[in-house]
């Protein structure tokens, strides 16, 4: 009977709550992008489960913090939706057409518990150049 605790306590603890913050400054061709969305995600062999979402701010500014119960702890990224270096053309009449950059967060920022020790600093990232090649 002890046995059977140790083993749930063991796979109860497994699956505790993990978490992971991030912040950056996001520019389109040196300049603030405001407005941008980024969502944060911990990564999955299927499909990804969202933790946060969020917009930037008029100077680019994002932070996004998120937790996750996951059995072996989580691995997390974050993806900025954009509409750096499409003609205004295409942005007005094609609202939908948007780049996708995508970064992984190292483990060493994912904590256990429901807050995060320490965020993630992306520092800043030039959208142009996501999408180039760059």
């Amino acid at each position: 009977m002890l046995f059977v605790g140790v083993a749930l306590l063991g796979l109860f603890g497994a699956c505790m709550a993990d978490s992971v913050a991030v912040e950056g400054v996001l520019t389109c061709d040196g300049r603030p992008a405001s407005g941008v969305l980024v969502k944060l995600y911990e990564k999955d062999t299927l499909l990804d489960d969202k933790l946060a979402s969020g917009k930037s701010d008029s100077q680019g500014r994002f932070r996004l913090q998120g937790s996750q119960s996951e059995f072996g702890g989580i691995k997390t990224k974050f993806n900025v939706y954009h509409k750096c270096g499409t003609l205004p053309f295409t942005r007005r009449f094609i609202p939908t057409c948007t780049f996708k950059a995508s970064f992984d967060i190292p483990s060493r920022y994912v904590a256990g518990g429901n807050s995060p020790r320490e965020t993630y600093n992306a520092q800043t990232l030039e959208l142009l150049s996501s999408h180039q090649g760059h």
